[in-house]
């Protein structure tokens, strides 16, 4: 499934991800992402960027899962 977000917002993009757990997503004006077993892909190295977006989010996985136990 692949959704666009059209800002980007950690905490929207983090619950899409644990929920779905596997697919893809866009950020407009970034690109797109892939994602599996609930956590997103590493992205180009080359692109920064992306590269921050990834851990950004992978870290509010990580405090979601955290908060909900």
């Amino acid at each position: 499934m692949l959704r666009v977000f059209s800002t980007y917002r950690p905490l929207q993009v983090a619950r899409f991800v644990k929920t779905l757990f596997k697919g893809e997503f866009t950020i407009e004006g970034v690109g797109i992402f892939y994602f599996d077993s609930g956590r997103v892909l590493l992205p180009d190295l080359d692109d920064k960027k992306k590269l921050s977006i990834m851990k950004e989010v992978n870290f509010t996985i990580d405090n979601l899962t955290v908060s909900a136990l």
